[in-house]
């Protein structure tokens, strides 16, 4: 009874430990930001050779099942060895053996306890075993508080399976295989860099066929022992090497995004633009056509404008051979307005016929006015107004018939 006594209050101990737990994190943190904040990651992949670990430990087990009482139970030893690895901070793997002996007090003979204990009155029943099992271990002081390498007490809770196999001790013929499985809680105590003190609370439920009975079997283990870590065994976060590579990329990625951005509205505006263009086009082709259609229907013909507009005639004052102001102002109207449209080159010849009226003067004195009156329309025409002088023919002159002298007094000009 001092025995199971013994094995509660350990186990009552360990229970206040992990209630205390969470405040020793807290307390020992450290590895805050500059704003107070908890620093959780991210970490850097570990390489395979980094962050092993192996273990040994011993302590002790009960062996509880359907149908016993606490006067069946008995305190026995066992020893754990394992071997493993963290991924992450907060999670890890690992293999490991538990052995050695559960012993329970049967109130009848069994083949594990054949022989009576006189002080007892009861059979002790001895089942040698071994259980090899694999564990997920979730360290929670790293995913709540933090990964730090130099904190004093880890608190990993874990789940566990394997192969179970009991056996007869003191040369009792008795063998069974089962699969067993649970949860444990497995306290890391830094002792040095490399060098771990470990406290692991194991329940581990089995069938009962293991000690050749019935129902559900628990075996609660606890033990404390040692762990080494192997390979490099520390963490390292991501955060500087992120803020390096943000600090070379950012200036070159916002000026990327903002040319993209800058390309995006030149389209944009050069769309608007074509589409202007496109139907100013449209407006400019329809014009086009209609100024062409117009043309057209308006094209200068040359033989057309001069049939309508000659022959022209300007007038002379009596008894002169040139023009005055009024009738040189009419001269200069027909050279620009008729004489103008004629293209130098085309065969087209003007006729000057100067003329006297016959009613004052005598014949010979209006032959001179009337030669003398071509001779000078048709200087004007070559010297003034740039026609080709192979292109005038001088009429001979004459002499008007009676009437109004003042419209006999003139030069003809005909094309």
């Amino acid at each position: 009874m001092k025995r199971l006594n013994l094995f509660l209050g350990a186990a009552a101990l360990i229970a206040v430990s992990l209630t205390a737990s969470p405040a020793v994190m807290a307390q020992e943190n450290g590895n805050r930001d500059e704003n107070g904040k908890v620093v959780r990651g991210p970490y850097e992949t570990n390489r395979f050779g980094d962050n092993w670990f192996i273990g040994a430990a011993g302590g002790i087990n009960i062996l509880w099942n359907e149908g016993l009482g606490a006067d069946n139970l008995k305190i026995a030893p066992s020893i754990d060895a394992n071997f493993g690895k963290w991924f992450t901070p907060s999670v890890g793997m690992r293999v490991g053996y538990q052995g050695i002996n559960a012993q329970v007090w049967s109130p009848v003979a069994t083949v594990l306890g054949p022989t009576l204990d006189t002080d007892k009155n009861m059979y002790l029943e001895k089942v040698g075993y071994m259980y090899v099992h694999g564990d997920f271990l979730w360290n929670i002081s790293n995913a709540f508080s933090g990964y730090k390498q130099t904190r004093f007490w880890d608190f990993v809770p874990y789940l566990h399976a394997g192969y179970f196999r009991s056996y007869g001790l003191d040369d009792v013929n008795f063998a069974d295989n089962e699969i067993a499985g649970g949860a444990g809680l497995l306290h890391n105590l830094r002792l040095a860099e490399r060098l771990d003190l470990i406290v692991d609370m194991r329940a581990t439920v089995v069938n009962g066929r293991v000690r050749g009975s019935t129902g559900v079997a628990v075996l609660p283990t606890v033990t404390m022992g040692l762990a080494v870590d192997l390979g490099w065994p520390a963490f390292v976060r991501t955060s500087t090497v992120l803020a390096e590579v943000e600090t070379v990329f950012v200036d070159q990625i916002a000026a990327l995004e903002a040319a993209a951005l800058a390309l995006e509205m030149a389209n944009v505006s050069l769309q608007e633009e074509n589409a202007a263009l496109t139907a100013s086009n449209g407006k400019l082709g329809k014009e086009v056509k209609a100024l062409k259609a117009k043309a057209e229907k308006s094209a200068f013909s040359v033989t057309e404008f001069f049939d309508e507009m000659t022959p022209a005639v300007v007038y002379f004052n009596i008894g002169k051979t040139v023009l005055d102001d009024k009738e040189m102002q009419h001269m200069d109207f027909i050279a620009k307005n008729i004489l103008e449209k004629v293209d130098q080159q085309t065969k087209i010849h003007i006729t000057v016929a100067g003329t006297a009226d016959g009613t004052t003067g005598t014949i010979k004195r209006n032959q001179y006015l009337s030669k003398a009156r071509g001779e000078y329309i048709m200087t004007l025409l070559t010297q003034k107004y740039g026609i080709a002088k192979d292109r005038i023919v001088l009429h001979p002159e004459v002499i008007a018939k009676p009437g109004n002298p003042a419209l006999s007094r003139t030069v003809t000009i005909t094309f």
